[in-house]
């Protein structure tokens, strides 16, 4: 069971818990409740609170071939979509850039949109792009660099011939890029109810992943951030600046919520 405090340092807001709360009300007997409500209640406070930003977890470089190699452009990009008055800010697009290694397969399967040989995807609030070029490590066959095309009629993220994309992939400027810290914590046990199981020590499902401790490229828009201030990574969860050990130079970000329940596809596992 989670206490308050380290609810808070994950940056679960006040209105968050007493909503959760109110939700489940005041029983006479023990009783138990699904963590997917506590996060429920969070996920619903941060949507219409939290600035969206762009942050990278497992870099994998790209070189836009035909995007001129000294050039920077500033893009803008919403603050909040839910809320039009948290305005916009400038986010630097260059030549060299990060996306997630999980947004590339070589070998796509059927129902993967994303980035592919010869395939085209949009990076958010940027250009379309289309790989064309896949660099491996000679020893180990690792996939280490991607080169890409940029179609320069799509700044903004749309085509001005209709043209759709299947994918929206976040990303950070290589050259501006901010280096920081995530914590990535995950639900304690893996089971819902560890203690159903009376003869079963409730250790032994615990979840060994429960704490990833992780490097972070983020924007640049995010230096100087506040100790507890809160933020949506686009595709990534809910963060939180930690209160203790981040600092202006060593920023600090601890994951307070994924984007979707994760419970859900643990259950489906088990059933």
């Amino acid at each position: 069971m989670p206490t308050i405090s380290g609810l808070r340092r994950r940056g679960y807001t006040p209105e968050s818990i007493r909503n959760f709360c109110e939700r489940i009300g005041v029983a006479r007997r023990d009783s138990t409740v699904d963590i997917a409500l506590l996060e429920f209640s969070i996920r619903e406070d941060l949507n219409k609170l939290a600035p969206r930003v762009m942050g990278v977890l497992r870099p994998l470089k790209v070189i836009i071939d035909n995007y001129p190699e000294n050039q920077v452009e500033e893009l803008d990009a919403l603050n909040n979509p839910e809320d039009l008055a948290m305005g916009a800010r400038k986010i630097p697009f260059s030549r060299v850039i990060y996306i997630e290694q999980d947004d590339f397969l070589e070998e796509p399967p059927k129902k993967f949109f994303r980035l592919a040989p010869g395939r085209e995807v949009r990076l958010r609030y940027a250009y379309f792009i289309t790989c064309v070029k896949v660099v491996k490590d000679e020893e180990t066959g690792q996939i280490i660099e991607l080169h890409c095309t940029y179609d320069p009629s799509t700044r903004g993220g749309s085509s001005p011939d209709g043209r759709k994309v299947k994918a929206t992939l976040h990303w950070v400027s290589a050259s501006h890029a901010i280096n920081a810290q995530a914590r990535l914590y995950d639900h304690l046990f893996l089971k819902e109810d560890p203690d159903e199981e009376k003869h079963v020590d409730f250790k032994s499902h615990l979840n060994p992943n429960s704490l990833k401790i992780s490097s972070f490229l983020v924007e640049p828009s995010l230096t100087g951030a506040p100790s507890g201030s809160r933020y949506q990574f686009e595709r990534l969860g809910y963060f939180c600046v930690d209160s203790v050990d981040s600092s202006d130079n060593a920023l600090v970000f601890n994951r307070t919520v994924t984007l979707r329940d994760t419970w859900a596809k643990i259950r489906k596992k088990q059933q």
